[in-house]
């Protein structure tokens, strides 16, 4: 029997949307669909949510979770991975109050940033446990990560294990839609060409019939600048940098020296910034959660209707040997992107068929958005370092070369922040070497 393992399956809802989209996929009949998860209660709500939904459904498939995360692996064909480690409490709460304490505020947290760099030293580890086991029980399946930081752990996975690795962000799909019916524009029958880093990635063409539509974006942006919205950072970027950025604007917010700042107070409400955004949602999640559950988990009449998320289809794809085109985070080897570095993950379009992942050659980006991305990327290749060399010289620099955390806080502060964050975060992330260049100095 085929298997898909979903890892961190205790993310009920997300695997509603994934595999529960994979109930609609024919060439699907007869898979398992292997649940593990640390958490036991929510990997129960799963199965039974899941059950409910197969048999709404009436899918042809099996739904096993198990207690063992090798043999939940063992034989998969497709994995998929959902995992959050650390959690709400203590993990992102740390992360946000103690740079809090040093006067850098952050929104989301999760991707570059400080808050970044230590949710992916905290996830690393447990990613390159997983590729172990996956290496002797499943050396042919594809891994397909949704978990953030999407760029550094991705690059983690293609670049220090052998297991085959795609990172998968749903703003890119979302991207050309959300932005045009903001700016009440028809958005049915674009043509755009979107490549960049996760989370910045860049809306380099838009068209319709051959025209471009990007005088008349950029147009109705600015006089929708006049007013408070939600977007006005990516506005902002637009007319700068002259082009459009995939994910939202609180998140790029905290990618750039611009927004956050703490001599410049003014600007949170000019660009009407959402800060600690990240907990908020994540307080509203939990009681939404204790709302939902019976209504998820226990509902007899379950049913569901095919998301937005690539998985379902690249499995699909790969399933049937019909194409399908998508938006995915895959090492830049070979110079994908000719202007930013070869061991960097990069956005770009991707063909899912038969022979698996294909990405494809874009060549150059406008050179004032490689240099974009090229800020992000430093923080993300020095993480991974730290990560896989156990050095804590390598936290402080990702520290240092992250842009937001540079523009805002000394070097000395930098590593003082970096210092109380390890200690708060104690097992969640493994013990780091100081090397003696880096205690003398400090």
């Amino acid at each position: 029997m085929s298997k898909i393992t979903f890892l961190g399956a205790g993310s009920t809802i997300f695997a509603k949307n994934v595999l529960g989209d994979c109930m609609f996929v024919p060439a699907l009949s007869g898979f398992e669909f292997a649940l593990f998860d640390i958490d036991e209660q929510r990997l129960k709500d799963s199965e039974n949510m899941l059950n409910n939904l197969k048999h709404s459904l009436k899918a042809n498939i099996t739904v096993k979770a198990y207690s063992d995360r090798k043999e939940a692996l063992r034989g998969a064909k497709y994995i998929i991975n959902a995992i959050q480690v650390g959690g709400y409490k203590p993990s992102t709460v740390i992360d946000f109050e103690i740079p809090k304490k040093y006067g850098l505020r952050q929104t989301i947290a999760d991707t570059v940033g400080i808050g970044g760099i230590f949710r992916s030293l905290r996830t690393i580890p447990v990613m390159m446990d997983f590729a172990r086991d996956i290496e002797e029980v499943c050396p042919d399946a594809l891994f397909l990560n949704y978990t953030n930081p999407m760029a550094a752990l991705t690059g983690a996975m293609l670049r220090f294990t052998n297991v085959k690795t795609v990172g998968l962000c749903h703003s890119v799909q979302i991207c050309s839609e959300h932005l045009l019916k903001s700016l009440e524009m028809d958005h049915e029958g674009i043509e755009e060409k979107i490549a960049g880093i996760n989370h910045m990635a860049w809306l380099l063409e838009i068209k319709r019939n051959g025209q471009d539509l990007y005088p008349e974006i950029k147009r109705r942006a600015r006089e929708k600048q006049k007013t408070k919205h939600r977007d006005m950072v990516r506005f902002e970027l637009m007319d700068k940098f002259g082009f459009y950025v995939t994910e939202s604007s609180e998140h790029n917010a905290e990618y750039h020296p611009y927004f956050i700042k703490q001599n410049e107070p003014e600007l949170i409400d000019k660009f009407n910034i959402p800060l600690d955004e990240y907990p908020r949602r994540c307080i509203a999640q939990i009681e939404g959660w204790n709302k939902m559950r019976d209504e998820v988990v226990n509902n007899a009449q379950l049913t569901h209707t095919r998301s937005h998320e690539y998985g379902s289809r690249i499995i699909e794809a790969i399933e049937t040997n019909i194409p399908f085109k998508f938006g995915g985070n895959v090492l830049n080897k070979g110079r994908l992107i000719s202007n930013l570095p070869e061991n960097a993950v990069v956005e770009v379009p991707c063909v899912a068929d038969r022979s698996g992942i294909n990405p494809c050659y874009v060549g150059d980006l406008p050179e004032q958005l490689a240099a974009l991305n090229r800020t992000n990327i430093n923080t993300q290749l020095l993480t991974i370092e730290a990560a896989v060399t156990k050095k804590r010289e390598h936290i402080y620099q990702a520290a240092m070369l992250d842009p937001h955390t540079a523009a805002e806080l000394s070097i000395d502060k930098i590593v003082a922040m970096c210092d109380e964050l390890i200690e708060a975060h104690g097992d969640w992330i493994p013990n780091f070497e100081s090397s003696k260049q880096y205690s003398n100095s400090y």
